[in-house]
């Protein structure tokens, strides 16, 4: 079966050099996807290739078995940070996808209402990013890159600036959103605790440039409650993958 999204052998370099290299990855259609390997490996260059952000050397990205390489806009990719603008209400910061493709501002709030009780924002929707929690704040920014309508959604370390039980929270909160709206998605994390909980695969990329060395597959069915966490199926992925980072990583 064609998976919803893959890359095939993607080589990205600068100055001349290798940052990632010959990656490949697949995503099936309501799938959650970890991307997890150490700081300065190329996770985020690969991203902004999957993105259509910056073009490969080598390689090709494929949506629905149409290739899509270098093309802006066919997935939906939000950075670390939220980005969400000051000045702006939460409202009228998660209709800017729907302004930008042309909807007018009265159609796209009418479209973005909805929206706000599932993502736990209801009654915020004339608040300032500043009167938002940290855990606030990344739902607001998830809402406005969900509302793009894209298929699938690159996620670059959502919650890592989040204190753990915060984290924790949004995990559970993420698996089931994700559930209910389909979404499709691959994460870059540096925590092997929310790859496995998040993840139907975790791909391992290590080595200086970038490959992807191991992927591990986690049987147990989404979503995930807090059980699963403590079981022995989830520590047995969490040491076999911390072993793999421990291998490959010099």
């Amino acid at each position: 079966m064609t998976p919803l999204f893959a890359c095939e052998h993607i080589t990205r370099c600068y100055e001349g050099a290798p940052v990632v290299e010959d990656v490949s990855l697949t995503l099936p259609a309501g799938g959650c996807v970890s991307l997890l390997g150490p700081s300065g490996v190329g996770k985020t260059t690969l991203f902004h290739v999957l993105a259509g952000v910056d073009a490969p050397d080598a390689g090709r990205v494929l949506l629905s078995g149409e290739e899509i390489t270098g093309a802006a806009g066919r997935v939906s990719y939000m950075l670390q940070k939220d980005l969400l603008l000051e000045y702006r209400t939460v409202l009228d910061n998660v209709i800017l996808p729907l302004v930008i493709r042309g909807e007018t501002r009265a159609r796209a709030r009418a479209h973005a209402a909805p929206f706000f009780a599932p993502f736990g924002l209801s009654g915020f929707e004339r608040k300032y990013p500043y009167q938002l929690s940290g855990g606030m704040r990344q739902r607001a920014a998830l809402l406005r890159t969900c509302l793009m309508n894209n298929p699938v959604i690159l996620l670059d370390e959502p919650f890592s600036s989040l204190d753990a039980i915060t984290r924790r929270q949004l995990h559970a909160w993420y698996l089931d959103i994700a559930d209910r709206m389909r979404l499709s998605t691959i994460f870059i994390t540096h925590d092997v605790e929310e790859a496995v909980t998040l993840s139907d695969t975790v791909y391992i990329l290590a080595g200086k440039p970038g490959r992807i060395t191991r992927r591990f597959d986690i049987s147990a069915p989404r979503p995930r409650d807090k059980a699963f966490s403590l079981s022995p199926d989830f520590a047995r992925a969490k040491r076999d993958i911390l072993e793999a980072i421990d291998a490959d990583t010099p």
